[in-house]
Protein backbone atom coordinates (compact mmCIF):
# COMPACT_ATOMS: atom_id res chain seq x y z
CA UNK A 1 0.00 0.00 0.00
CA UNK A 2 2.67 2.47 1.00
CA UNK A 3 0.20 5.13 2.67
CA UNK A 4 1.26 7.23 5.51
CA UNK A 5 -1.23 7.10 8.30
CA UNK A 6 -2.12 8.86 11.12
CA UNK A 7 -3.99 7.57 13.80
CA UNK A 8 -6.75 9.22 15.84
CA UNK A 9 -7.66 7.15 19.74
CA UNK A 10 -8.03 7.87 23.42
CA UNK A 11 -4.56 6.59 24.75
CA UNK A 12 -6.58 5.90 27.89
CA UNK A 13 -9.33 4.33 26.83
CA UNK A 14 -9.61 0.74 28.93
CA UNK A 15 -13.54 0.06 27.77
CA UNK A 16 -12.92 -2.31 25.47
CA UNK A 17 -12.46 -5.97 24.20
CA UNK A 18 -9.58 -7.79 26.07
CA UNK A 19 -6.62 -9.00 23.68
CA UNK A 20 -4.73 -10.78 26.12
CA UNK A 21 -1.77 -8.85 26.21
CA UNK A 22 1.24 -9.89 28.73
CA UNK A 23 4.41 -8.77 29.34
CA UNK A 24 7.42 -10.13 30.98
CA UNK A 25 8.54 -8.57 34.28
CA UNK A 26 11.12 -9.15 36.86
CA UNK A 27 10.22 -9.64 40.88
CA UNK A 28 13.48 -10.62 43.20
CA UNK A 29 15.46 -11.96 40.29
CA UNK A 30 12.66 -14.56 38.95
CA UNK A 31 10.75 -13.46 35.38
CA UNK A 32 7.16 -13.98 34.84
CA UNK A 33 4.36 -12.88 32.47
CA UNK A 34 2.26 -10.26 33.74
CA UNK A 35 -1.15 -9.77 32.16
CA UNK A 36 -1.75 -5.77 31.21
CA UNK A 37 -5.27 -4.09 31.02
CA UNK A 38 -5.64 -3.61 27.17
CA UNK A 39 -6.55 -0.10 26.55
CA UNK A 40 -7.44 1.74 22.41
CA UNK A 41 -3.29 2.31 22.11
CA UNK A 42 -3.04 -1.54 22.03
CA UNK A 43 -5.14 -1.90 18.98
CA UNK A 44 -2.89 1.11 17.32
CA UNK A 45 -0.01 -1.69 17.90
CA UNK A 46 -2.77 -4.50 16.14
CA UNK A 47 -3.09 -2.26 12.94
CA UNK A 48 0.60 -1.57 12.77
CA UNK A 49 1.46 -4.93 12.76
CA UNK A 50 -1.01 -6.07 10.45
CA UNK A 51 0.26 -3.27 7.90
CA UNK A 52 2.51 -3.95 5.18
CA UNK A 53 6.62 -2.89 6.13
CA UNK A 54 6.25 0.24 3.64
CA UNK A 55 3.02 1.85 5.54
CA UNK A 56 4.34 4.73 8.32
CA UNK A 57 1.55 4.81 11.56
CA UNK A 58 1.46 8.13 12.78
CA UNK A 59 0.08 7.96 16.45
CA UNK A 60 -1.78 10.49 17.92
CA UNK A 61 -1.11 11.99 21.13
CA UNK A 62 -0.83 9.61 23.67
CA UNK A 63 0.86 11.20 27.11
CA UNK A 64 -2.51 12.40 28.54
CA UNK A 65 -1.59 16.31 28.49
CA UNK A 66 -4.33 18.67 28.79
CA UNK A 67 -5.46 21.04 25.96
CA UNK A 68 -7.10 23.45 28.05
CA UNK A 69 -4.09 25.68 28.62
CA UNK A 70 -2.40 25.17 25.17
CA UNK A 71 -2.90 27.98 22.22
CA UNK A 72 -3.53 27.60 18.81
CA UNK A 73 -0.05 27.75 17.47
CA UNK A 74 1.06 25.02 20.41
CA UNK A 75 -1.45 22.71 18.82
CA UNK A 76 -1.15 23.30 15.21
CA UNK A 77 3.28 22.27 16.30
CA UNK A 78 2.28 19.14 17.90
CA UNK A 79 -0.19 18.16 14.94
CA UNK A 80 1.00 19.34 11.66
CA UNK A 81 3.92 17.63 11.39
CA UNK A 82 2.56 14.35 11.90
CA UNK A 83 -0.52 15.02 10.02
CA UNK A 84 0.53 17.16 7.04
CA UNK A 85 2.39 14.74 4.81
CA UNK A 86 -0.36 11.48 5.97
CA UNK A 87 -2.75 10.65 3.50
CA UNK A 88 -5.29 8.58 5.44
CA UNK A 89 -6.28 8.91 9.26
CA UNK A 90 -7.64 6.55 10.99
CA UNK A 91 -9.97 7.52 13.72
CA UNK A 92 -10.34 4.75 16.32
CA UNK A 93 -14.26 4.95 17.78
CA UNK A 94 -13.90 3.51 21.46
CA UNK A 95 -16.57 3.03 24.29
CA UNK A 96 -14.84 5.54 26.12
CA UNK A 97 -12.60 8.12 23.10
CA UNK A 98 -14.79 11.02 24.66
CA UNK A 99 -14.85 12.61 28.22
CA UNK A 100 -18.46 14.09 28.71
CA UNK A 101 -17.19 16.56 31.62
CA UNK A 102 -14.68 18.74 28.89
CA UNK A 103 -15.40 20.78 26.30
CA UNK A 104 -14.56 18.62 22.85
CA UNK A 105 -12.05 21.93 22.04
CA UNK A 106 -10.09 20.70 24.73
CA UNK A 107 -9.88 16.78 23.22
CA UNK A 108 -7.31 15.60 21.04
CA UNK A 109 -9.41 13.79 19.00
CA UNK A 110 -11.86 16.66 17.66
CA UNK A 111 -8.27 18.98 17.14
CA UNK A 112 -7.10 15.61 15.19
CA UNK A 113 -9.89 15.10 12.60
CA UNK A 114 -9.93 19.15 12.06
CA UNK A 115 -6.19 18.87 10.68
CA UNK A 116 -6.59 15.42 9.09
CA UNK A 117 -9.28 17.78 6.99
CA UNK A 118 -7.89 20.91 6.40
CA UNK A 119 -5.05 21.63 3.48
CA UNK A 120 -1.99 22.77 5.21
CA UNK A 121 0.62 24.57 3.65
CA UNK A 122 4.34 24.11 4.93
CA UNK A 123 7.28 26.57 2.50
CA UNK A 124 6.38 25.22 -1.01
CA UNK A 125 4.23 22.63 -0.05
CA UNK A 126 0.62 22.10 0.30
CA UNK A 127 -1.39 18.79 1.50
CA UNK A 128 -4.64 17.47 0.52
CA UNK A 129 -7.55 16.42 3.05
CA UNK A 130 -7.14 13.21 4.33
CA UNK A 131 -9.03 10.03 3.75
CA UNK A 132 -10.36 9.35 7.12
CA UNK A 133 -12.26 5.85 8.34
CA UNK A 134 -13.92 5.19 11.71
CA UNK A 135 -13.15 1.94 13.41
CA UNK A 136 -15.17 0.96 15.49
CA UNK A 137 -13.41 -1.07 18.66
CA UNK A 138 -15.47 -3.74 20.43
CA UNK A 139 -16.14 -3.07 23.97
CA UNK A 140 -15.53 -5.02 27.29
CA UNK A 141 -18.26 -7.64 26.11
CA UNK A 142 -17.19 -7.90 22.79
CA UNK A 143 -20.25 -5.46 21.77
CA UNK A 144 -21.05 -2.67 19.34
CA UNK A 145 -24.30 -2.09 20.49
CA UNK A 146 -22.66 1.13 21.92
CA UNK A 147 -23.01 2.75 18.74
CA UNK A 148 -23.59 0.05 15.79
CA UNK A 149 -27.00 -1.28 15.79
CA UNK A 150 -29.06 -4.00 13.73
CA UNK A 151 -32.23 -3.19 12.57
CA UNK A 152 -34.14 -5.98 10.81
CA UNK A 153 -37.01 -4.51 10.47
CA UNK A 154 -35.68 -1.36 7.91
CA UNK A 155 -33.13 -4.17 6.79
CA UNK A 156 -30.20 -1.88 7.54
CA UNK A 157 -27.77 -1.19 10.23
CA UNK A 158 -28.43 2.49 12.41
CA UNK A 159 -25.49 4.06 13.93
CA UNK A 160 -25.41 6.19 17.06
CA UNK A 161 -24.04 9.20 15.78
CA UNK A 162 -24.78 11.88 18.99
CA UNK A 163 -22.19 9.21 20.85
CA UNK A 164 -19.54 10.97 18.39
CA UNK A 165 -17.83 13.76 18.61
CA UNK A 166 -19.41 16.47 16.60
CA UNK A 167 -16.64 16.64 14.03
CA UNK A 168 -17.10 13.15 13.57
CA UNK A 169 -21.01 13.22 13.09
CA UNK A 170 -20.86 16.12 10.85
CA UNK A 171 -18.66 14.57 8.05
CA UNK A 172 -21.20 10.99 8.31
CA UNK A 173 -23.98 10.90 5.78
CA UNK A 174 -23.37 14.39 4.15
CA UNK A 175 -23.60 13.36 0.53
CA UNK A 176 -24.51 16.09 -1.33
CA UNK A 177 -27.01 14.19 -3.19
CA UNK A 178 -28.36 11.68 -1.02
CA UNK A 179 -30.28 8.09 -2.09
CA UNK A 180 -32.52 7.48 0.69
CA UNK A 181 -35.77 6.41 1.82
CA UNK A 182 -37.59 6.60 5.18
CA UNK A 183 -38.46 3.82 7.34
CA UNK A 184 -39.91 4.27 11.14
CA UNK A 185 -38.62 7.89 11.37
CA UNK A 186 -35.20 7.25 10.06
CA UNK A 187 -33.71 7.15 6.85
CA UNK A 188 -31.74 4.57 5.36
CA UNK A 189 -28.57 5.78 3.13
CA UNK A 190 -27.58 3.55 0.21
CA UNK A 191 -24.12 4.08 -1.63
CA UNK A 192 -21.16 6.36 -0.33
CA UNK A 193 -23.72 8.50 2.42
CA UNK A 194 -20.82 9.35 4.35
CA UNK A 195 -17.41 10.86 3.78
CA UNK A 196 -16.07 9.02 6.69
CA UNK A 197 -17.30 5.58 6.87
CA UNK A 198 -17.63 3.35 10.30
CA UNK A 199 -16.02 -0.21 9.85
CA UNK A 200 -16.63 -2.73 12.81
CA UNK A 201 -12.75 -3.53 13.95
CA UNK A 202 -12.86 -7.24 12.92
CA UNK A 203 -13.63 -5.94 9.19
CA UNK A 204 -11.07 -3.56 9.04
CA UNK A 205 -8.00 -5.63 11.02
CA UNK A 206 -9.02 -8.65 8.31
CA UNK A 207 -8.53 -6.18 4.86
CA UNK A 208 -7.11 -2.92 6.16
CA UNK A 209 -6.16 -2.50 2.84
CA UNK A 210 -9.90 -2.70 1.27
CA UNK A 211 -10.89 0.24 3.35
CA UNK A 212 -7.64 2.48 3.15
CA UNK A 213 -7.84 2.54 -0.79
CA UNK A 214 -11.75 3.38 0.00
CA UNK A 215 -11.06 5.95 1.94
CA UNK A 216 -8.84 7.55 -0.68
CA UNK A 217 -11.25 6.91 -3.14
CA UNK A 218 -13.66 9.21 -1.37
CA UNK A 219 -11.03 11.56 -0.71
CA UNK A 220 -10.65 11.93 -4.66
CA UNK A 221 -14.43 12.71 -4.38
CA UNK A 222 -14.75 14.87 -1.54
CA UNK A 223 -16.36 17.63 -4.01
CA UNK A 224 -19.22 14.91 -3.36
CA UNK A 225 -19.83 15.53 0.25
CA UNK A 226 -20.28 18.76 2.46
CA UNK A 227 -17.12 18.70 4.61
CA UNK A 228 -17.24 20.42 7.67
CA UNK A 229 -13.84 20.68 8.90
CA UNK A 230 -13.45 22.91 11.98
CA UNK A 231 -14.22 22.21 15.80
CA UNK A 232 -17.28 24.08 16.48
Amino acid sequence: MGRKIFVSYKYSDSQVRDLDIYELVEFSGTKFRQKIQTTARHYVDKIAEKLEDDDNIYKGEDDGQSMATLADSTISSKLGDKIFDSSVTVVLVSKGMKNIFLPEKDQWIPWEISYSLKEQRRQNKRSKTNGVIAVVLPDELGSYSYYIISDSECNCTRYNTPFLFQILRDNMFNVKEPNRRLCNGYWVYSGDSSYIQSIKWEDFISSPGIYIDKAIDLRDREDEFNLTKNIK
